[in-house]
């Protein structure tokens, strides 16, 4: 009999990292609506609707640039976003991908703090507290044993 089941012939129970990936999924939901909302918006917008609409409001919050060079602004940053957001959601689905091949592993955590990283740096701080969830996330997969993961009998325990 092997010490990771009660009976022989009984597989042993599966390990889950739900809580892990479920904080991450709630990551990339949201990265997701915040900074492929705010790409989709800038691309869809031309010049006048953007003078229209989009500049006198950030007028209003304090930015001072001339018409034309918020627009370029305001496009360049959709832009950036939209990247940033591909590279989240690649990394965030490696990470869920690992997890449920391999959820003893706690290097698994290093895929949800690069999408952590990647989000808190390419929405320029902006989505501190998105980025916060892949953050924890990590850390999880960093500290917490999962429960039914029996000790090894001999090796590493890494």
């Amino acid at each position: 009999m092997s010490a990771t089941t009660d009976r022989p012939g009984q597989a042993a129970p599966a390990v889950r990292r739900r809580v892990e990936a479920g904080l991450a999924v709630a990551g990339m939901v949201l990265s997701t609506v915040l900074l492929g909302g705010f790409s989709v918006v800038m691309n869809r917008v031309d010049e006048t609707e953007f003078l229209d609409s989009l500049y006198p409001e950030l007028r209003g919050v304090g930015v001072d640039l001339a018409p034309e060079q918020a627009y370029e602004a305001a496009r360049t940053l959709g832009a950036w976003f939209g990247f940033t957001l591909v590279v989240v959601l690649l990394l965030g689905a490696v990470g869920i991908y690992v997890a449920g091949r391999r959820p003893a592993r706690r290097a698994t955590g290093w895929w949800f703090l690069g999408a952590g990283l990647v989000c808190l740096i390419g929405s320029q701080l902006l989505l501190y507290p998105i980025a916060f969830l892949f953050f924890l996330s990590a850390g999880m997969f960093a500290l917490r044993k999962p429960e039914h993961l029996p000790d090894p009998e001999h090796g590493s325990t890494r």
